[in-house]
């Protein structure tokens, strides 16, 4: 009898303790409910006062039945088009420090794909032969037959592809910070739910509130700050720039055996000081290699160059179209 009063108690303070824990995942389960209806509601509220004060810049142009914005600046007789890293929220902006050191040598075509800036978004798979089609279908549109290639990041991925499809049209490549084709690590599955669940539900909003401005240190002026953030929030992890995500090791592997025409004038710079990649130099230097005309310029900084060494970058870029003309004068 005494074995099993004894036996009971215990049954009572496990269901006790059972009881308490369930009411204690029940409360945190309960509070991360409320967050999450909470910084929702606030990032609904939020993009729909934030969209009113985006201002317009560039002009559209019509591709595949929809609107590419595009920024056009300068008159210089050899014109730069000009593209984004992947997930760049608003090209046009971010490559405002380049651009201004740029225009007054150069015609500038800052070009801001599907998914990117103000342009429309897009059901069509991003594919590299996608994406760089609808590219090429803008500055036909624009009437641009020859042209110099230039940009950031995710551009040298697509870029190889252009390159080889285009070779009558572009005078020469020059990446910033570019990807490599057969650059390892590119084959990683990406979170692609959780990315946009963190997004759509507010939480990267709140993330990012408390991490402080990201272009704060940078030459910015504070009216093209605002409009950045404004859009970042407005575009960053949209089904376009996703499905983008999504192709990333497929549009790698596809890419991998690609070099450019050993007559194309390339021109790389790259972070020297790339401490998640120890080849990424190297990679670069083989790169620049392919071409009968190639040349690699390392850099100390941040992936985003184009940000910090912008007077650098367009220095070394005119020296070296200079050298080119010299060249073919000869």
């Amino acid at each position: 009898m005494a074995k099993s009063a004894e036996t009971q108690q215990t049954g009572i303070k496990g269901r006790k303790k059972r009881h308490l824990w369930l009411k204690i995942i029940g409360g945190i389960i309960g509070v991360l409910v409320l967050f999450i209806g909470i910084t929702f509601v606030v990032n609904v509220i939020s993009k729909g006062i934030e969209k009113n004060k985006i201002e317009s810049y560039g002009q559209y142009v019509n591709v595949d039945g929809k609107k590419m914005n595009v920024l056009i600046e300068g008159s210089g007789e050899q014109t730069i088009v000009l593209l984004p890293g992947q997930g760049t929220a608003s090209p046009v902006l971010d490559f405002k420090l380049l651009i201004d050191q740029l225009t007054p040598n150069y015609k500038v075509v800052a070009i801001e794909p599907f998914g990117y800036g103000l342009s429309d978004g897009t059901d069509k798979e991003r594919t590299t032969e996608n994406i760089i089609s609808e590219i090429h279908e803008a500055v036909q549109q624009l009437g641009i037959d020859r042209y110099i290639l230039m940009g950031h990041s995710i551009t040298g991925l697509y870029a190889v592809s252009y390159v080889n499809a285009y070779p009558d049209e572009v005078q020469a490549f020059v990446g910033i910070d570019s990807s490599v084709p057969n650059q390892p690590g590119m084959d990683v599955k990406l979170p692609l739910k959780t990315m946009k669940f963190a997004q759509d539900s507010g939480v990267m909003r709140l993330i990012k509130k408390l991490s402080g401005d990201p272009f704060k240190s940078l030459d910015y002026d504070e009216h093209t700050k605002e409009q950045m953030n404004l859009i970042t929030n407005r575009v960053s992890s949209n089904s376009t720039l996703m499905n983008e995500l999504g192709h990333l090791g497929s549009n790698f592997k596809n890419a991998e055996n690609l070099t450019y025409p050993h007559d194309l004038p390339v021109l790389l710079f790259a972070v020297s000081n790339n401490e998640r990649n120890k080849q990424w130099i190297p990679l670069h230097e083989e790169q620049a290699k392919q071409s009968a005309q190639g040349k690699l310029i390392p850099m100390e900084g941040s992936h985003y160059l184009h940000h910090t060494k912008y007077k650098e970058i367009a220095g070394e870029f005119n020296e070296f179209m200079k050298q080119l003309q010299l060249k073919q004068a000869q």
